[in-house]
């Protein structure tokens, strides 16, 4: 298995900026139509949105966690999991989890928040439907996905980015 701490080749770096840029689209909703954080990332990754609906907002309370890091878990876990419900955590899954949670913990802007709760992210930038707000996470979902794409190429996970829907 490659190192994970190798760098990336052009051809896989290609492979993250498409990720990011098309989770940012989708997120942002100016040349399609908007998708929520959980979505975006499982519409940018392929696999089913329909569960992805939850992560809305933290969990569609604002409540809980933010729904653009939890859906980077839960595609790590389609992607690196055990297909028995009954199998154990994968070494694979574990280790792509820890470098994608590590990542996201250095990486992701989170402004003043001591957290990755909704509402404490989301807080300072006023009202949520508003302009700067709506902003500042479509930044961290693409920042998501190049994380989640740069941990899925790292951990040998195979990995394809369709095009940006029409609108």
């Amino acid at each position: 298995m490659r190192d994970p701490t190798d760098p990336l080749t052009d051809a896989e770096q290609d492979l993250v900026e498409r990720a990011a840029r098309k989770a940012f689209v989708l997120y942002e909703g100016r040349q399609v139509a908007h998708r929520s954080c959980g979505i975006c990332l499982a519409e940018t990754f392929g696999v089913p949105t329909r569960p992805y609906q939850s992560l809305r907002r933290g969990g569609i309370t604002g409540e809980g966690e933010c729904g653009a890091i939890k859906a980077g878990e839960l595609i790590l876990g389609e992607i690196f999991g055990d297909p028995a419900p009954a199998g154990a955590v994968t070494a694979r899954l574990r280790a792509a989890m820890v470098d994608y949670q590590r990542a996201c913990a250095v990486r992701i802007d989170r402004g003043n928040s001591p957290d990755i709760v909704c509402n404490n992210l989301t807080r300072p930038h006023g009202d949520f439907a508003g302009p700067v707000r709506m902003a500042f996470c479509t930044n961290i979902a693409s920042d998501v996905a190049r994380i989640l794409a740069e941990t899925i190429v790292r951990h040998g996970g195979a990995l394809a980015i369709g095009p940006i829907p029409e609108k």
